[in-house]
């Protein structure tokens, strides 16, 4: 518990047995919940999670976002939800600074920004460069949203969270969260991360088929907002990083 806060954790993974474990041994001691949703793992993903003392779900449907729903439905007790891949790309060392804003009352959701933070060289290959860029270039244009990146690594307000009615099951929901929180009026910033080489091999950007199921899956979910709603112009409630 950070300040009297309950924190919950969730971390989908697919085939991340080499990496599981350091991901939650860094989470900080504050969380109190760690909850590690596998997507159908097929190597010791689900036993190394197990061992290194996350509560681990299963979830046979294959997709980022229906990984991410599972999660939510177990954790239904806590204040503050936190997002984190399980392939050891982002540094949960540095959750205090996605939570703490939540905490302080000055922010509904925080994305951790890769862009704006120290990337390793190489971590962040080209399509997703390409395609972080043109969502959020996007997402500018259209909803006056001033992103700098999809990042994974995040934390929103868990009361906040039920009035997005997240929908999407697979790589749109990063997207979709984002853009719901734009039109819905919540308090979004951004605050810098680092990001390294993920352990193991992508199953998304590292594979042409899976870069372009990820871009159009984003740009599909960004065109039915724009279908589903006409976007409010000027202060929508999104602080730019400082």
């Amino acid at each position: 518990m950070r300040l009297g806060r309950r924190i919950g954790v969730i971390t989908p993974a697919l085939n991340e047995e080499d990496a599981i474990a350091r991901v939650i041994a860094d989470i900080p001691a504050w969380v109190d919940h760690i909850v590690v949703v596998d997507n159908g793992s097929v190597d010791d993903t689900a036993d190394n999670a197990a061992e290194a003392g996350a509560t681990v779900l299963m979830e046979h449907e294959r997709g980022y976002g229906a990984a991410c729903l599972r999660g939510m439905k177990h954790l239904d007790d806590v204040d503050i939800l936190v997002f984190v891949d399980g392939d050891y790309s982002d540094d949960p060392s540095q959750m205090a600074e996605l939570v703490d804003p939540i905490l302080s009352g000055h922010a509904d959701l925080v994305i951790g920004s890769r862009v704006l933070g120290n990337p390793e060289k190489g971590a962040l290959l080209p399509q997703q460069i390409a395609g972080n860029w043109l969502a959020c270039y996007l997402m500018r244009r259209l909803f006056n949203a001033r992103y700098t990146d999809l990042g994974p690594f995040r934390a929103i307000r868990a009361s906040s969270l039920s009035k997005l009615d997240m929908q999407d099951r697979n790589f749109g929901w990063t997207v979709e969260m984002q853009v719901k929180a734009v039109l819905r009026g919540l308090s979004v910033t951004e605050v810098p991360v680092s990001y390294r080489r993920r352990i193991g091999r992508s199953k998304i950007s590292g594979t042409i088929t899976g870069s372009m199921k990820a871009g159009y899956t984003i740009l599909r979910v960004i065109a039915g907002s724009v279908l589903a709603t006409v976007p409010r112009h000027g202060d929508v409630g999104f602080q730019p990083p400082k």
